[in-house]
């Protein structure tokens, strides 16, 4: 089983309608980045399970029914009264999306240490604001380790929010700590850059790797996916797709990929050679077209992917 641990959030997506003031109306989107990559996962039909706090607000209970109707197991979704986290969304002309984050004091940056995971757990997978806002995010940090330890296959993506990290510094090397305990690093062409700082990504990528990382994998918008590891480096194109919005591409990216890996029983991804590679990011890289083709995070179902 697949356990996604994280944020769950409601994004407000600008709508077809102006106010009277002359604002654009917003859409209230179902979303977050690990809860995204829990219904990629789970709408393939990969045992996935959700880890998170979520609040018993009407927003809350709407991220529950959604995460149960793409088979997502919410056994280990904790409740608070807390406010749901809010993310308003602006889009740019090509469809890239920018985020305004509402996260104090809502449920998700509240989750607890659920305690060592289901022994049928193979795969655990962590990231964005679950990783940065505390006290959360030693929660999850805290996950990350003891799973790592027992052989867990581990991913992070640390999905940047610049905005919510207070000193860049301290996030860049609390990163690399994680780094040791990481299998499969996923994050974006710009996040990485962000990440490497002064050093460039190249060179960010074989200390990634020098620091445990088995494969980093690279979404580059149009232009693709493309993962290193330390004997191969491999690039597969962007599927054909009509663009609505990039929301929630990255995540279904994820997701597919766990679920490819999970479905495949691949434990070890250096046991992974280049036709094996290509065959994970081709797969990724389809179910990401069909999610770019729809106005928010609606990741494809497996029928779809036939």
């Amino acid at each position: 089983m697949i356990v996604v641990g994280g944020e769950a959030l409601v994004d407000l997506v600008p709508g077809a309608e102006k106010t009277n003031d002359g604002l654009t109306s917003l859409v209230p989107r179902l979303g977050g980045g690990p809860y995204n990559v829990a219904l990629a996962a789970g709408r393939l039909g990969t045992p996935t399970a959700f880890l998170s706090r979520i609040s018993t607000d009407r927003f809350g209970q709407a991220l529950r029914d959604r995460l149960t109707a793409s088979n997502v197991d919410i056994s280990m979704v904790q409740e608070g009264p807390e406010n749901t986290t809010l993310a308003v969304v602006a889009l740019a002309p090509n469809g890239s999306a920018s985020y305004t984050f509402y996260t104090e004091g809502t449920a998700d940056r509240l989750v607890a240490d659920p305690g060592p995971l289901p022994e049928d757990v193979t795969v655990l997978c962590l990231g964005t604001l679950g990783m940065v806002l505390e006290p959360g995010a030693t929660s999850y940090e805290t996950v990350l380790r003891r799973e790592a330890a027992r052989g867990v296959l581990t991913a992070l993506d640390p999905n940047i929010r610049a905005d919510l990290i207070a000193d860049a510094g301290a996030y860049r090397r609390r990163f690399t700590s994680w780094l040791p305990d990481v299998r499969l690093l996923k994050l974006s062409d710009d996040d990485g850059e962000w990440l490497a700082g002064a050093a460039g990504l190249d060179a960010a990528i074989k200390s990634w790797l020098d620091a445990g990382v088995d494969a980093v994998v690279l979404t580059r918008g149009g232009d693709g996916l493309a993962v290193h590891t330390g004997s191969v480096t491999v690039s597969v194109p962007s599927a054909p797709a009509q663009l609505v919005d990039t929301i929630g591409a990255g995540d279904t990216v994820q997701g597919a990929l766990l679920s490819w890996l999970h479905d495949r029983n691949v434990g070890t991804l250096t046991d992974l050679g280049e036709s094996g590679w290509r065959e994970a990011l081709t797969f990724a890289a389809k179910a990401a077209s069909i999610t770019v083709s729809r106005s928010g995070a609606e990741p494809p179902t497996a029928a779809e992917m036939v």
